[in-house]
């Protein structure tokens, strides 16, 4: 066993059993967020932890569950855990079973897509604790094979991005069927204005964990942004992938967009998969776990996977979309450099995006980086007659919006030599 975890966890009051699963699982030493979270979380007191994306935030919160449902009789399932996504909350339950062996901690996976019938045998084995996304659980709830009497802790794991995808209605009525004398944690990367009343009305004079300002971003990141046209979007994603080798990991706005980008990095050799909420469960975890394993060199995803991925050494994050949400932007991007490593992220930015933009670096509080060889847009002027010119030609508010995406025309790269890798798709 590494004696330096043993010693570095055992300052933090945890039990021998749990520490040798934290050895056995890799944990070196706790993060800032762990270290910071996990006394106030064992004592019984509401949490709210905000830190980078990367940092450790799971098990600063399923550790001190783990250690406290220790102490109690098994019976009715005693913590619930809510996650914005399945893969999100499929990730929290590997956690939880790496880090609940000693203590006997079992836990289930109660999400949508997957059967219900299978959900609710799952329930009938009285797991400790559930892992669930909202809407899923509230049709547990409503067909009575699911009671929240008994919940003695709650988590609200990424939260802003639930209320971002419009599940504050469903949390509310969660809210009002949990008891009201009940431990509390919330985690996020963010704490934007909306997520700051529902902290008000779900919370007990918390404790506050900031390990960094929302919407900071991991020092490893090296961030840059490319100025380019829709219609070329898809020459300079084959281009930037065509001269590395890095894991990539591709964002879209739209699920169509995410297909079609897909297959035109299949059709140029490339191994993709691709990850969006019309995916069937199998196929989204397919993807996730060939491109964890190195299967798939890139996964292109919607925001789906802007939280739900948690995939060591993704070398390069690409926006082939500016999200719309600048919050967005910050957990994209932090899915490279976790853990204390680096990774670079590239946006793709046209002339219609420049608003998007400017709200990002607001957030940021900071200007991201031109990428060498990209020339910014020179600013709108006035010309007579009304309207604007930008580099001597009329603003797109003065022509026909630019043509769709031309993945038909994109350019297929040369295959360098007949070993190069199949392509692979996980449409199917």
């Amino acid at each position: 066993m590494d004696t330096s975890v043993h010693v570095n966890f055992r300052a933090l009051g945890l039990s021998e059993a749990l520490l040798q699963d934290l050895a056995g699982a890799g944990f070196a030493a706790p993060t800032p967020i762990q270290e910071q979270a996990i006394p106030p979380a064992l004592a019984g007191r509401d949490v709210i932890g905000c830190a980078q994306t990367g940092t450790g935030k799971t098990a600063a919160f399923v550790i001190p569950i783990i250690e406290r449902l220790a102490m109690l009789p098994k019976g009715q399932p005693q913590a619930l855990i809510l996650a914005p996504t399945r893969e999100l909350a499929l990730q929290i339950l590997a956690t939880i079973e790496k880090l609940g062996r000693s203590r006997r901690i079992s836990a289930t996976v109660i999400v949508g897509g997957a059967d219900m019938q299978a959900q609710i045998r799952g329930l009938r084995q009285s797991p400790h604790i559930l892992v669930a996304t909202p809407g899923r659980l509230l049709d547990h709830m409503w067909n009575g094979t699911i009671l929240l009497s008994s919940i003695k802790m709650l988590v609200l794991d990424e939260a802003d991005r639930m209320l971002d995808m419009g599940f504050a209605p469903q949390i509310n009525q969660i809210l009002d069927a949990l008891p009201e004398q009940r431990q509390t944690l919330l985690f996020s990367a963010t704490l934007p204005a909306d997520l700051a009343r529902l902290v008000q009305a779900s919370v007990n004079n918390p404790v506050r964990v900031m390990v960094a300002r929302s919407a900071t971003t991991a020092e490893g990141i090296t961030q840059a942004v490319h100025y380019t046209s829709h219609a070329d979007k898809a020459d300079l994603l084959l281009s930037l992938l065509g001269g590395e080798s890095d894991t990539a990991l591709v964002f879209t706005r739209t699920k169509h967009r995410a297909d079609r980008l897909g297959h035109l990095l299949g059709r140029a050799g490339h191994r993709v998969a691709v990850l969006h909420g019309d995916r069937s469960l199998s196929q989204r975890r397919a993807a996730l776990e060939g491109f964890k394993r190195g299967s798939f060199r890139v996964l292109v995803a919607t925001d789906i996977a802007a939280r739900g991925i948690d995939v060591a050494n993704i070398g390069h994050v690409i926006n082939f979309d500016l999200p719309n949400c600048p919050e967005d932007y910050v957990h994209r991007i932090g899915r490279t450099a976790r853990m204390k490593t680096t990774g670079r992220a590239t946006s793709f930015v046209t002339g219609e995006d420049s608003q998007q933009l400017r709200e990002i670096e607001r957030l940021l509080g900071c200007a991201v980086p031109v990428s060498p060889g990209s020339k910014a847009p020179s600013p709108a002027v006035p010309v007579p007659g009304g309207g604007l010119r930008r580099n001597g030609h009329p603003t797109t508010s003065h022509l026909k919006r630019s043509q769709p995406y031309s993945f038909r025309n994109a350019r297929k790269p040369r295959v360098e030599s007949s070993s190069h890798p199949v392509a692979t798709t996980i449409h199917t």
